[in-house]
């Protein structure tokens, strides 16, 4: 009864401190975006430069109903998700590969080094000739900077697997194909799941930087249209429309991560 309580108290204290901490949060975003609010209709700031929160949205307001905004955000989303999913899942194999093969994991360990301490930013003209200019090139993109990360974190959480797991397999028989499905792959699962947060933010970096070199649709593509024209309301527009779906996608993958750990 005692156990009961204190553990009722404590469910109390955490769900008082979440509150909190979203009230907090949103108490200092809604302090941000009035500031500079007021700073922007008191040319406290350089509104050609900066722009304030009601134009941006008037602006965004505008292009949704003429119908010019939701094609350059299904087109960036899609680029987006698919390198997202493609570096995930090319990745993983990529890390199963090397686990598996000891004598491929010495071969392309430095290849993968070098190829992880380059900036992918700097094969993106090698990629639009390769794939030429389009949606495969952006994609492409993507892929180059989500794909490398994602195999080393996952080929390291494969080597951390208590050995001694591996160990009990053998004991029953089982060859490096039972030791991968019944204990590497359970075990680094949580890890696995956890780097796709981190390929969220790289995706959208990946698809962004493709817009910028070669396409002519996307909100990359509103980005550098708006600073050529030196309309930087709809470059700040673009980035908050990107910043609210970079986020969605960051808490659908937290919700199914939570979910899966929670099976787990």
């Amino acid at each position: 009864m005692l156990t009961q309580r204190v553990h009722d108290e404590y469910k109390k204290r955490q769900l008082k401190r979440t509150w909190l901490v979203m009230l907090t949060q949103a108490l200092l975003l809604v302090g941000f975006v009035g500031i500079w609010e007021v700073a922007g209709r008191n040319k406290w700031i350089d509104v050609l430069l900066f722009s304030y929160p009601s134009k941006v949205i008037e602006l965004l307001y505008s292009k949704l109903l003429d119908g010019t905004l939701l094609p350059h955000i299904g087109v960036t989303v899609l680029e987006t998700c698919a390198g997202f999913l493609l570096g995930t899942l090319f990745g993983t194999a990529i890390a199963a590969f090397i686990w598996y093969s000891e004598f491929w994991s010495r071969v392309l360990d430095p290849f993968i080094v070098v190829l992880n301490s380059m900036p992918k930013v700097a094969l993106g003209p090698l990629i639009i000739v390769g794939f030429g200019p389009g949606t495969f090139s952006i994609i492409a993109m993507t892929l180059a900077v989500t794909v490398i990360i994602t195999t080393l974190v996952i080929y390291n959480s494969f080597k951390e697997v208590d050995s001694n797991y591996n160990k009990v397999i053998r004991v029953f028989g089982g060859g490096k194909r039972d030791i991968f499905v019944k204990s590497i792959l359970p075990a680094a699962f949580p890890t696995i799941v956890s780097t796709l947060k981190v390929n969220v933010g790289l995706a959208w970096i990946g698809a962004i930087v493709g817009e910028f070199l070669t396409s002519e649709r996307g909100l990359g593509y509103l980005i550098i249209y708006g600073f050529q024209v030196f309309n930087f309301t709809l470059v700040i527009g673009s980035l908050f429309v990107i910043a609210i779906f970079a986020t969605l996608m960051y808490q659908v993958v937290a919700f199914v991560e939570e979910r899966i750990v929670r099976k787990m």
